[in-house]
């Protein structure tokens, strides 16, 4: 599994903390940001993680700004990025085995580093469940996306 990562300032102290971890046990593409700038801005990094994502060039995304918020914002504008702002372990999952949530957004401010480990693993271990009532909910979100709602 390719993992892509991307972080502004606001989670640019995380994101290099989780590109040691997750080099270890996966292919990594670091989006930036390379080094710490507090005047850049969330955008410019996650915007072409959510594309290479759509692109099919990585498997998973994780975005990390300091809520969270502003990352998952951007993430969700390009097609068939399914992105949640996720600050605990269950929805991390959940969103995978449930909804194919394929970005991750964290906010480095809410939630500690171990803590951001914890839940980065679960969401890489899950996998899209693929049961029909899942598949329905899928296929009306992307009806949606395509602009058929």
């Amino acid at each position: 599994m390719t993992i892509g990562i991307a972080s502004d300032h606001g989670g640019y102290e995380l994101k290099e903390k989780l590109v040691k971890l997750l080099k270890e046990d996966y292919q990594l593409n670091d989006y930036g940001a390379h080094h710490l700038n507090p005047n850049d801005d969330y955008p410019d990094y996650v915007l072409p993680l959510a594309k290479a994502l759509a692109s099919g060039e990585i498997d998973r995304g994780i975005a990390i700004c300091g809520s969270g918020v502003g990352a998952c914002m951007v993430a969700n504008k390009i097609k068939g990025v399914r992105a949640a702002l996720i600050n605990e372990t269950y929805s991390a999952h959940q969103g995978v085995e449930h909804d194919d949530m394929n970005i991750i957004c964290i906010g480095a401010r809410v939630v500690g580093d171990i803590y951001a480990q914890e839940i980065i693993r679960a969401f890489l271990k899950a996998s899209y469940s693929g049961e029909e009532r899942h598949e329905r909910r899928l296929r009306k979100l992307k009806q949606i996306e395509q602009g058929n709602s």
